[in-house]
């Protein structure tokens, strides 16, 4: 185990950097409410409520951001969910946007904020608890597929740009910053799952996604230079064919490419939170 200097300097430098929130939904002349969330820990997560149009119980998509993102980063997603009839919930995980800081963030902790934005959701009135779903890019992505191994509740999940393992992730950062793996690297590795307490190996899309039971939409860049289109082949791989998978033409941050693809992904869900399938 590294020594206390070592392991701030190790945190420090995975540390994600904290963004300003630069839009709201009433930029894109949603109403919505700010509210406050409790998470693991006593903390409290920002997050903003779009509520569904119309009366009846209606089914709910959470939205969950990427490393050194925020909830305004995935405000693009909200008017067509919205408009299809669903409650979007967009929550900071925690060392995020307005939300609570901590000592480090990790992708177990991004799925712990994930259950809380759910079970704030089963909580309100108007909502089917039984039509819940969870879109989430990248180390988002990646923590709803745990959050789903670990909950009964969640109808469905929309992945954006997951990566393949958290270790093969830490391997391209490594390169990037030509940092060898052998020895830095792996005792970087070894040391930050002692941390997290979790081993990659167990909490890697690539372990999670088999034992997933509800439907699964894998949205992936074919340039994707963060984690290689090869990622979502190997994930729907290990999903025998369960999962299904969306191509799309763009890299890392799908951005304005997935316009094209709205309609495909917001049919998914429909389908996937219906009444029949609920």
């Amino acid at each position: 185990m590294p020594g206390g200097r070592t392991h701030r300097f190790i945190l420090r430098r995975l540390r994600a950097p904290r963004l300003a929130h630069q839009r709201t939904p009433g930029d894109l002349g949603l109403a919505a409410e700010t509210v406050r969330l409790r998470t693991a820990g006593g903390k409290s997560l920002f997050a903003w409520y779009v509520p569904a149009p119309g009366a009846g119980a209606a089914p709910a998509v959470l939205l969950m951001h990427g490393w050194g993102a925020n909830a305004a980063l995935m405000l693009p997603a909200v008017p067509l969910l919205h408009e299809a009839g669903f409650a979007v919930l967009l929550p900071d995980a925690r060392c995020h946007g307005a939300s609570d800081d901590e000592e480090f963030s990790s992708m177990p902790r991004f799925a712990e904020d994930i259950g809380a934005g759910l079970d704030w959701l089963r909580a309100q009135t108007g909502l089917d608890a039984a039509r819940l779903a969870v879109v989430g890019h990248s180390v988002g992505a990646a923590a709803a597929l745990l959050a789903a191994t670990q909950r009964g509740d969640i109808g469905a999940v929309v992945s954006l740009s997951a990566f393949a393992h958290p270790a093969e992730l830490m391997r391209r950062w490594l390169h990037e910053q030509h940092l060898p793996w052998w020895p830095l690297g792996w005792a970087v590795a070894r040391h930050v799952q002692r941390v997290i307490g979790a081993r990659f190996d167990d909490i890697a899309p690539l372990a999670t996604l088999p034992r997933l039971r509800c439907p699964v939409l894998l949205v992936h860049g074919l340039h994707d230079e963060t984690a290689p289109f090869s990622d979502a082949q190997r994930l729907q791989t290990a999903s025998a064919g369960r999962a299904r998978l969306l191509p799309v033409d763009a890299g890392h941050d799908l951005g304005q490419a997935l316009g094209p693809h709205a309609g495909a992904i917001v049919g998914f869900l429909q389908s996937a939170l219906s009444s029949e399938a609920a």
